[in-house]
């Protein structure tokens, strides 16, 4: 009997081992489940700004201005002195008159919404110490601006200098300025028929400044 209850007190241990090691054997070979997974990565995002630039060329499409010209940080902004919308004429008479055909054009990568010209105040000059006495000069010189049958400005070389921001847009009909669209604008300026000696040697000088925008 003796030998039967230490026989027993052995096997109990040895049964409960066996039943700790069964249940971590079911555990590890527990079974895992499927799924059914979708994905989409877009690993390459980016954007990137435009370019708005402006072009000016002249009639015989040998002067070339750019509005990047202006080099370093001026990227928006140039002066072309080798177009000259008065025409540089130096013997004008009474009733004289000069035209100057460009052609402005969008070469940037992005339509222009707006599109203005702006006229600085006009400034008379003598070109001697003969020079006539008169101070008006800039009002008896008529200036029209025109792009085809569109009137961009008509008036006095003083009343342009004083007109502020024109909008061209506006005057030509059009909601944008889009990449590639040449316009072209022909500048005529008259002098006077009717001024007198008083009027000799006399200059007037204005700039202007087309710009877009967008």
């Amino acid at each position: 009997m003796a030998n039967f209850l230490k026989k027993r007190s052995v096997s109990i241990p040895l049964v409960i081992n066996a039943g700790v090691s069964s249940l971590i054997l079911a555990l590890g070979m527990t079974p895992t489940f499927g799924a059914f997974t979708a994905s989409i990565s877009a690993g390459m995002n980016n954007a990137s700004s435009g370019m708005i630039v402006m072009q000016e060329t002249n009639s015989a499409g040998t002067i070339t201005c750019l509005s990047t010209d202006g080099g370093g940080l001026l990227l928006d902004a140039a002066s072309c002195s080798s177009i000259n919308k008065f025409g540089g004429e130096t013997g004008m008479r009474p009733g004289d008159g000069a035209v100057v055909v460009t052609n402005i054009k969008n070469v940037g990568t992005v339509a222009a919404s707006s599109f203005a010209l702006t006229a600085g105040p006009c400034v008379q000059s003598a070109a001697g110490p003969a020079s006539g006495s008169a101070t008006d000069f800039c009002s008896k010189f008529a200036v029209s601006i025109t792009s085809g049958s569109s009137s961009i400005f008509s008036g006095t070389a003083a009343t342009l200098g004083s007109a502020g921001g024109i909008d061209v847009l506006a005057r030509l009909g059009l909601p944008k300025v889009q990449v590639g669209l040449q316009i072209p604008i022909t500048v005529t300026t008259t002098m006077d028929a009717s001024v007198g000696n008083s009027y000799q040697g006399l200059t007037v000088s204005q700039p202007m400044t087309w710009t877009f925008t967008a």
